[in-house]
């Protein structure tokens, strides 16, 4: 085939689907908050860290007869970034970071929260998946991209092109955060969209190899690998929190108080229970499981069901509302 118009025709759809992504930190079209940035109104406050092997392909591998990441305080990611390099805790492969708030996040307008690493540069990458969660219990993963070839792999200080990345943390340079909007994920059954409570950062392999982690869509997420330091992994600095309810917006989305939850099936009620003399529980698919009729000013509740997750639903000022409730 000699024709120039064919092979371009031909190549198309692949080369549209190339680099679709918004561009490096400072760049045209790029999503990219620096930490200064006004929009950020909270920052982590607790956080939980389970390091990752420094190299998961190796799990006999050490530094100074550790084989985890070892670098930096989890303390370190709390509060507000700084984008300084070394302000970080490194989370080795596979590690996991969960962090919580003093007040939950919403599904406000725009992005809702971003994650800070600690990359010198525009290409190099150490990237994570974000999950979030309304119990700490169920979590629900941002659906990511990976447009970057999988057949060889990027060596331990390789660069990658933001603009082939989506929906991974680790997207940009050092004082630069990877925006999530909670929009994206607001159809999942396990979330309660103004009550985001949990954000978790989990390290994405980097390894086209039997190690390999993939996106969304089944693609192996290549990216420097391996990193046998004590350093290695993602290494995360900062969330910030661009959405977040106000203390007394905390109490007007939940009137209603059912705790203490997870429980065995023993339940106590408090809040304006004169107004709800009728409860649903439904499974998080929205199939009936059990109706309740509340007698005055019942304050206990004794629901008798499989272990499991439930929304218990009720109106509340004449509009319906639901809470989670997991009987364990």
């Amino acid at each position: 085939m000699n024709n120039p118009l064919a092979i371009l025709i031909l190549l198309s759809p692949a080369f549209l689907w190339a680099q679709s992504y918004a561009p490096a930190a400072g760049e045209p079209g790029s999503t990219a908050i620096h930490f200064e940035d006004p929009l950020f109104k909270a920052w982590a406050t607790a956080i939980t860290v389970k390091r990752g092997y420094i190299n998961i392909e190796d799990t006999t591998a050490s530094i100074n007869g550790n084989q985890r990441a070892s670098f930096g305080s989890p303390a370190l990611a709390l509060s507000k970034a700084t984008g300084n390099t070394a302000d970080v805790v490194s989370l080795g492969d596979k590690g996991v970071a969960t962090m919580t708030f003093d007040l939950p996040l919403k599904n406000g307008p725009g992005f809702d929260f971003a994650v800070f690493e600690n990359s010198f540069s525009d290409t190099y990458l150490e990237l994570a998946h974000v999950e979030v969660s309304s119990d700490g219990i169920h979590f629900v993963r941002f659906p990511s991209h990976s447009e970057v070839q999988d057949d060889v792999q990027i060596h331990g200080f390789g660069t990658t092109d933001p603009t082939m990345v989506y929906n991974l943390a680790g997207k940009y340079r050092a004082g630069y955060g990877t925006p999530f909007d909670l929009e994206e994920i607001k159809d999942s059954a396990a979330l309660d969209m103004n009550n985001i409570t949990h954000i978790r950062v989990i390290d994405a392999i980097g390894s086209v190899g039997d190690s390999a982690t993939f996106d969304a869509y089944g693609n192996k997420i290549n990216e420097p690998f391996s990193t046998p330091y004590e350093s290695g992994g993602f290494d995360l600095e900062a969330v910030g929190v661009i959405n977040q309810i106000a203390d007394i917006e905390r109490e007007f989305i939940n009137p209603f108080k059912i705790y203490p939850n997870p429980s065995e099936g023993q339940f106590y009620l408090r809040g304006p229970l004169e107004e709800m003399n009728k409860m649903l529980i439904t499974s998080v698919e929205g199939k009936t499981v059990r109706k309740i009729a509340l007698k005055p000013n019942q304050k206990k509740l004794s629901i008798h069901l499989p272990q499991g997750v439930y929304l218990l639903h009720y109106s509340y000022h004449g509009v319906m509302r639901s809470s989670k409730i997991i009987i364990r």
